[in-house]
């Protein structure tokens, strides 16, 4: 009757979602090679103005770092939000999660909160990147609208194959 003990599951969503307030930008202008070049899959990113990240997309979370969560869309496609440039680094003094693996989210719901200040104190990049890690076997096709955009707000749309 309340929903006790449902599990919720993913929802069968294609959509793109800002991960946090600032301004989209393509992968091929974030300033690390190593995003910019997509060796670690394709995606877009922001240039964050607030400290609130929600899910780029509807999935189950995978992988839970204090820098970085892994999400499992419905349709295989994996992400990777990865919060910050080097922010590893900081051992994850400036992240608080929101989330844990097994948890199944929205897109838009909160994965985590970070307090940018630390980032810029340690003069790192605080550019947040939405990564498809299996886009070279998975995506079909990827469009996101460039441009400034509050969190939660759909951009755009992943297809995977098939």
């Amino acid at each position: 009757m309340f929903g006790f003990g449902k599990k919720k599951t993913v929802a069968d969503d294609n959509k793109l979602y800002t991960p946090v307030t600032g301004e989209v930008i393509q992968l091929e202008n974030v300033s690390d090679p190593v995003f910019a070049g997509k060796m670690m899959g394709d995606g877009f990113a922001v240039e964050p103005t607030d400290g609130t990240i929600v899910s780029p997309v509807a999935g189950k979370v995978t992988i839970q770092q204090e820098h970085a969560v892994g999400l499992e869309r419905a349709d295989g496609l994996e992400i990777l939000v990865h919060i910050g440039i080097d922010t590893v680094s900081l051992n994850g003094a400036p992240f608080t999660p929101n989330v844990k693996v097994g948890d199944v989210v929205d897109g838009g719901d909160t994965l985590a909160t970070v307090d940018w200040q630390q980032v810029d104190n340690a003069k790192l990049p605080k550019t947040t990147m939405v990564l498809i890690t299996n886009s070279a076997e998975k995506l079909d096709t990827l469009s996101v609208e460039v441009g400034n955009s509050s969190a939660g707000s759909q951009i755009g749309q992943a297809v995977a194959i098939g």
